[in-house]
């Protein structure tokens, strides 16, 4: 027997992305809207709920835009070898959804990000949703299921890495064998070892 969210999850693993479909004019919307918009819902119910959302007051969802690929270099006036042109394979250093989250954190300054999924793309960006909890509120400072995010160990948590995109970024994924100077970070492991 399925429980109803996941018929709900099924009916967006189908990705119905043809002519005047639902998914068709959720693009028209997102278009329209800002870069980072505060919304009243999440649109994937059921990957919210597992990513800790819950309909209750304190959480708070946005949508977040981000451009798609890598860093945009202009090309150099003058002359240069191919290789040093430095234009082309040039990436961020982070994953764009954790930049998108970064982007939210910073327009909803008194919140906390606790965790995203990606929502949408079309050629041009990527549409990310954003779940994010006040830590100064009464129903979250008494919920003992969140209550660890009003720590001060989880102050601005988005800007260090610690949601789960920032984690996966950080190579976080991996443990064991390959991975031995990813902990306690890249940087505390610099030079070590050689």
């Amino acid at each position: 027997m399925k429980s109803g969210y996941k018929y709900v999850k099924e009916t967006f693993e189908k990705h119905e992305k043809a002519y005047q479909t639902p998914d068709w004019y959720r693009g028209i919307e997102y278009r329209k809207g800002k870069s980072v918009q505060r919304i009243e819902r999440p649109t994937k119910l059921h990957r919210a709920r597992s990513l800790g959302y819950k309909a209750k007051q304190g959480y708070i969802v946005a949508r977040s835009r981000i451009r798609r690929g890598g860093m945009h270099k202009v090309r150099p006036k003058r002359g240069r070898k191919n290789r040093a042109m430095g234009v082309s394979k040039y990436t961020t250093g982070k994953n764009l959804q954790w930049i998108a989250e970064e982007r939210a954190q910073r327009k909803f300054p008194n919140l906390e990000v606790l965790n995203s999924y990606h929502v949408y793309s079309d050629g041009k960006n990527h549409y990310y949703e954003i779940i994010m909890v006040d830590p100064n509120h009464s129903v979250i400072q008494n919920d003992p299921k969140i209550n660890w995010i009003c720590k001060n160990s989880q102050r601005r948590r988005v800007n260090r890495g610690k949601t789960s995109a920032g984690k996966k970024s950080r190579g976080l994924r991996k443990k064991g064998w390959g991975s031995e100077k990813t902990r306690p970070s890249i940087r505390a492991n610099k030079g070590r070892g050689k």
